[in-house]
């Protein structure tokens, strides 16, 4: 399916997602994207659906095509203060905020946003699948995330961030288990299952 270049009818139109949402550790990250109108790319798509190598592959040209971008961390304090929503809408806001021109005109991949500013905003399900601009910012958030998980894995290799990137996987959930948490786990989630189901 080709990704259509906008939703609106306004010239700058900027395309939000976050990654991270449902990791046990490290931030939810988002970032915000205006492309031109002429951009096209065969390759890009929702991040889910991209290999590490061609997101990495992507973001310079985004990076380099995008008349503005920007990305945002939110971390485990702030999401177990303002639970995990509030923190993802926070970290789309504080995207567009550092955007170097004022978009005109928002779309939010999901289904859930807060109004901004006064910029008229719409909740697009499944977005990073249907509009650049939005799979752009999926692909920045997703890439910035993983880069930071892969710092952080560094300090604390027994949960294997380089590679679950602090989702919860089996071996993360063995490793909290085994070793406790860190100042990077978020609380507020639940990081082991309520019962431990006995091998019989």
């Amino acid at each position: 399916m080709t990704l259509k270049s906008s939703f609106s009818n306004f010239k700058l139109e900027c395309g939000t997602d976050e990654a991270g949402r449902g990791c046990l550790a490290g931030p939810v990250t988002a970032a915000a994207v205006i492309l031109p109108h002429s951009f096209s790319n065969d390759l890009l798509n929702d991040s889910k659906q991209l290999s590490e190598k061609k997101r990495n592959l992507l973001k310079p040209l985004i990076e380099t095509e995008a008349v503005s971008y920007s990305f945002c961390h939110i971390f485990p304090d702030e999401i177990d203060t303002i639970n995990i929503l509030n923190a993802s809408i926070l970290a789309m806001q504080k995207s567009i905020d550092q955007l170097s021109s004022k978009p005109e005109f928002i779309i939010v991949d999901g289904n859930r946003f807060k109004p901004y500013h006064d910029i008229p905003f719409k909740t697009i399900v499944k977005g990073d699948s249907k509009y650049l601009s939005i799979a752009a910012a999926s692909v920045l958030a997703k890439t910035y995330r993983d880069s930071y998980m892969e710092r952080i894995h560094k300090e604390f290799p027994v949960y294997n961030w380089k590679q679950n990137k602090g989702y919860p996987t089996k071996e993360h959930r063995a490793a909290i288990k085994k070793y406790g948490i860190t100042k990077y786990h978020r609380k507020s989630f639940r990081l082991l299952p309520a019962q431990l189901k006995l091998e019989l």
